[in-house]
């Protein structure tokens, strides 16, 4: 449901690191699919449920739509049998599915614009999230059930509940981790018993459930307690401003804001007519508000809501329906909570009957395809982990011995074995001299100023900065930045350094000493004399785009559009980008080529 992936070449160079499947070769994915068609015909057909494994929220959707479209299909006869997808999330993936399509491959994207029907609004495939709903599905039936390892979820009980019955099929997606159920089933096709642990939650029964009660009684106990001692410390400290409080209230004009509404209100005046029998006590009475209704010109106002019919979609059935069984789920889970219960851990031996098939469905690279991939990329170094040592040696003698593959080195660490794959240079800290700083150059790119510095380093200026610690008797030398050790920076100065290192020779009576004076010295950069200045070539700083150049020549007047990935001057001149990300100039000596050359160079930092 995805498009492949573009690798482009990119322009700096990078450090990668790839996993060590030289040696895997995978079928090719017509022959799968057929595969998982055919295991499906004979299971339904014989009576037998299928159980794949498969993830919670990644294969799965592939996995679906792929079914979906064999159920839809008439000729296929699979729409007599039934298609479940089970899962704790299974309407939240689906529905998060419905809201990316436009992220997906140009198949899905053509489905939604030709039908005008999201192609994740499943027909057939039933959202399932417990196993009883799964119980509700009349048999056969194909079930895609989580987790793909069968170490846990849907697809263990599935597989311990349908393993010991021959007409059923396991169809395992992936290669799990050494050591689980999965793994066990594809590396020994022909086991026909296992033993695993089962884990269930029973009921507290005799001594156990009386000790429990009495412990949870003692609980109740302590907690009312200090509920108790509480609320006590509580009123003491608001007992004297409970006093006053009720003391402004009996006064019939009391103090202001101490008590509003007495319950029994004392009679208006205190008149009592002598002509009329007067009631021996009055009563309050609980307030009956009239609710108001609201006119306007043409009489009471109608509520829209009072009127409507609700409507439902299907998706918003099957989001009731979700809903409705997650609320009844966890009623009863709160059911089983008031319930005493244990956890019991039972040995289970069972007979594997079924037929266990393995179809890779996890989408990794075969050794080809990862030959393809380093050959493209071209990294600088590699780094090959995660793999046999076979498949680690076979990788990295490949990408030894071909030329470009990989520019520097390849590494094949162990297990919990340290790497140093730096590339990027060493930095100091040093001075520029006043006299220095003065006779820079700055040229701006974007939010930087750039310069090129002559100069050679003076170590004989104490300070109490820190910088690189120098061993005894150790030369350092200063090698020429080049243009990858830029690094972008708002309102910064970078400088390339060129000149001679001045090293002085340690003369303190220990190491230890040296290494203090190195801590408190700083070197200093001073300024080469004009004649000792050695010439450099030109350095371009900045990576423009071809469609930002073609905005600027467009801008100036000159006609510029893309062939083939070549920018078009006036039909005189083309800029091309090679390979190592450097843009080409061919054309015509004319008037157009030396002012599309300026414009082209104005988009440099020139240093």
């Amino acid at each position: 449901y995805l498009n492949y992936v573009q690798l482009r070449r990119k322009l700096r160079d990078e450090q990668l690191l790839s996993k060590s499947y030289l040696n895997y070769v995978q079928l090719r994915r017509k022959l799968r699919d057929e595969q998982l068609l055919t295991e499906i015909f004979n299971t339904v057909r014989d009576d037998g449920n299928v159980l794949v494994s498969i993830d919670t929220a990644g294969r799965v959707l592939e996995l679906s739509q792929l079914l979906e479209q064999y159920w839809q299909n008439a000729e296929t006869g699979l729409q007599a049998y039934n298609l479940c997808l089970l899962n704790n999330v299974a309407y939240n993936v689906v529905e998060f599915a419905k809201s990316q399509v436009e992220w997906m491959s140009d198949k899905i994207m053509r489905v939604f614009e030709d039908n005008r029907n999201n192609p994740f609004q499943f027909k057939h495939l039933k959202l399932c999230h417990s196993l009883s709903e799964l119980h509700k599905v009349p048999d056969p039936k194909v079930v895609l059930a989580s987790v793909p390892d069968l170490e846990s979820g849907f697809s263990r009980e599935l597989f311990v509940q349908w393993c010991q019955n021959q007409k059923n099929t396991v169809v395992l997606t992936s290669r799990p981790g050494p050591g689980t159920l999965g793994r066990m089933l594809i590396d020994n096709p022909k086991m026909k018993t296992f033993t695993l642990q089962a884990r269930k939650r029973v009921r507290l029964e005799g001594p156990e459930l009386e000790e429990y009660l009495q412990e949870e009684k003692k609980e109740k106990e302590e907690k009312k307690r200090r509920e108790s001692k509480a609320k006590g410390d509580e009123s003491d400290t608001s007992e004297s401003e409970d006093e006053m409080e009720v003391e402004g209230s009996s006064f019939p004009g009391g103090v202001k804001g101490v008590a509003k509404h007495d319950l029994m209100m004392q009679a208006e005046g205190g008149r009592k007519g002598g002509f009329f029998k007067q009631a021996k006590k009055a009563y309050p009475m609980f307030p009956a508000p009239e609710e108001r209704v609201k006119w306007d010109d043409y009489g009471e106002i109608i509520k829209p809501e009072d009127y409507m019919v609700v409507e439902m979609t299907q998706a918003e059935e099957e989001k009731a329906k979700a809903e409705g069984e997650a609320a009844a789920q966890e009623e009863f889970a709160e059911e089983l909570t008031d319930v005493p219960t244990k956890s019991i851990v039972q040995e289970l031996t069972l007979d594997i009957k079924c037929r266990v098939v393995y179809i890779d469905f996890e989408g990794r690279s075969d050794g080809e395809s990862m030959k393809k991939i380093l050959t493209q990329l071209k990294p600088r170094q590699l780094v090959i982990v995660h793999g046999n040592s076979e498949s680690t040696l076979l990788l990295a003698e490949v990408c030894r011995s071909t030329a470009g593959m990989v520019q520097e080195k390849v590494f094949t660490p162990r297990l919990n074995e340290t790497v140093d794959a730096t590339m990027e240079s060493h930095i100091y800290q040093v001075k520029l001299k006043d006299s220095l700083v003065s006779s820079l150059q700055f040229y701006k790119a974007r939010d930087t100023e750039l310069a090129w510095v002559d100069g050679q380093l003076d170590l004989t200026t104490p300070t109490t900065d820190t910088s690189a610690l120098l061993e005894e008797g150790e030369v350092q030398e200063m090698e020429d930045l080049e243009e990858e050790q830029f690094f972008k920076a708002r309102d910064t100065e970078l400088a390339w350094v060129d000149g001679p290192l001045l090293t002085l020779p340690f003369t303190c009576k220990s190491a230890k000493a040296a290494a203090e004076e190195s801590r408190e010295t700083v070197p200093t950069l001073e300024a080469l004399p004009i004649s000792q200045i050695p010439g450099h070539e030109a350095v371009f700083i900045n990576k423009p785009r071809l469609s930002d150049i073609k905005q600027v020549l467009q801008k100036e007047g000159i006609q510029a559009e893309f062939s083939g990935g070549v920018l078009i001057c006036n039909n005189v001149v083309a800029l091309k980008r090679n390979e190592s990300g450097r843009i080409g100039m061919e054309g015509c000596i004319c008037e157009d080529y030396y002012k599309v050359r300026k414009l082209l160079y104005e988009q440099y930092a020139i240093v």
